[in-house]
């Protein structure tokens, strides 16, 4: 019998579309000639908020700023833990269109008093870092150095897993991969204290999909029509799983394992490359 799910209230940062817009193009998504219906755009954002706060979570928000289109995916500009408290990961962007970005959200952490770290090698936040149990699972490849890697296990103290990504379709971690339950139940199969998870195991090197494996061996395996879908740009709360409606294998793999799909829609984000977890940086 599955072990019943339990929510836990979150706190995210967002930040409004205001200027949102495809200006330029640095991965396989985005095309300058394919434009933004930024009023639909506001409108998935507002609805994305909305159900956050419908399920019992606070969100807070950083002021949009002209002249920076993607400051809407606000979970690529820093990392914080629950167990490190107050002190915040930043970012250092790798295209030079979004580096402006690291420094608005350095702001906002500082205001809110965290102790915040400039990164020295480029690390795009909670784009490429995932907390996953006792481990911080690291991206690397298209955006995030190894370097940055080890920065971050530095600063944190918590043993860090590099994983390659090798399909440019999903440059960030968090486009391949993302965690269900950070307190799993004992259905899971997996020890005490470690995650479920939920990946496409194409996007990743050999060597890291054999790392995945062993780490996770009850994880959720998402196709590439889920994943291209954005499926695995998820949020979960321990029970709710915030999803793209469009991927309807994971949304079947999650309902049987005992989680609870909420579909909320952020297919204008898609032509930047970006889904609701792009939108949201879970503030720990």
């Amino acid at each position: 019998m599955l072990t019943s799910r339990v929510a836990r209230p979150r706190r995210y940062l967002v930040c409004e579309p205001r200027h949102f817009a495809v200006h330029y193009a640095i991965n396989p998504w985005m095309d300058k000639d394919a434009p933004v219906d930024t009023a639909r755009a506001a409108r998935q954002w507002q609805a994305l908020i909305r159900t956050y706060l419908d399920h019992g979570h606070q969100v807070d928000s950083v002021p949009p700023v002209a002249g920076l289109p993607d400051m809407v995916f606000a979970a690529n500009s820093a990392l914080t833990l629950a167990d490190r408290p107050r002190k915040a990961f930043g970012a250092l962007f790798h295209a030079p269109q979004r580096r402006p970005e690291a420094g608005e959200y350095a702001t906002w952490f500082k205001a809110a008093g965290y102790d915040v770290y400039q990164p020295e090698a480029v690390c795009e936040g909670e784009g490429d870092l995932v907390p996953a149990g006792r481990y911080l699972l690291a991206g690397t490849g298209f955006r995030t150095t190894r370097e940055a890697h080890a920065e971050v296990q530095e600063f944190f103290g918590v043993p860090t897993i590099g994983l390659r990504l090798v399909d440019p379709y999903f440059y960030h971690l968090d486009t391949a991969l993302f965690v269900v339950d950070d307190a799993p139940g004992d259905d899971t199969g997996n020890g005490a204290g470690e995650a479920t998870i939920a990946y496409y195991p194409e996007a990743f090197s050999s060597g890291s999909r054999e790392v995945l494996r062993r780490l996770f061996p009850d994880a959720l395996l998402a196709t590439r029509d889920d994943a291209l879908a954005f499926g695995l740009n998820s949020v979960s709360d321990g029970r709710h799983v915030f999803i793209s409606p469009t991927a309807t294998g994971l949304i079947a793999q999650l309902t049987a394992r005992g989680y609870l799909p909420v579909p909320v829609d952020l297919s204008e984000f898609h032509k930047a490359g970006g889904g609701i977890k792009c939108c949201t940086q879970e503030i720990r």
